[in-house]
């Protein structure tokens, strides 16, 4: 009997992908596009310079724990963050905090995507933003932490704008938001775009 539940356990372990498992794991910059409500986005990710923010990013794909989420958070000409809350504004589960990789030589530029974080520099799970002008005060500077950027909008940048010129407001007392959209865009889906 005990055999019998070591093979069967032995089994299961080989039909399990490795921890390891990577989407397109010999691609520098994959791609991926973003289905949203107002359109689609292509972003190219930089595997070279943010090697742990994307594995963290693509947990959450493969999981498909961004798909009906939407962009809480539009501050004009600043950002337009998503990623951590259904259209109920409930929060969605997350991993573990991940490694602040802001000083990889990627500056928060217009149409980049970087994560958004807590205070502290280490506290980044699911959540990210469109830079929606050159935000200098996000980059690393003079040995402050900044906002890990990890790619950049390939296609789309039309799509962007018109988010960009949403209607924002407070949200509720409780919360203390400010700069919610008043119809916050959907994120239907993050779909790979296939390795050329």
């Amino acid at each position: 009997m005990k055999f019998w539940i070591l093979l069967t356990s032995l089994l299961a372990i080989s039909f399990v992908a490795p921890a390891s498992a990577e989407i397109q794991p010999d691609n520098p910059f994959p791609r991926v596009k973003m289905v949203t409500s107002m359109g689609n986005i292509t972003v190219e990710l930089n595997r070279e310079a943010a090697p742990l923010t994307i594995k963290n990013f693509f947990r959450y794909v493969k999981k498909a724990q961004y798909n009906e989420t939407v962009f809480h958070r539009l501050v004009p000409d600043f950002v337009i963050q998503g990623g951590g809350y259904d259209k109920d504004f409930q929060e969605k589960p997350t991993f573990e905090k991940i490694v602040n990789e802001s000083g990889n030589g990627l500056l928060n530029e217009y149409g980049t995507i970087a994560m958004a974080r807590e205070r502290g520099p280490h506290t980044a799970t699911r959540q990210f933003f469109f830079n929606l002008n050159d935000n200098t005060s996000l980059n690393p500077e003079k040995g402050d932490w900044g906002y890990t950027v990890f790619g950049r909008i390939v296609e789309g940048l039309d799509v962007l704008e018109k988010m960009a010129k949403l209607e924002s407001k407070p949200f509720d007392d409780a919360t203390g938001w400010r700069d919610v959209p008043e119809n916050p865009p959907v994120l239907k889906r993050i779909e790979i775009v296939p390795q050329s």
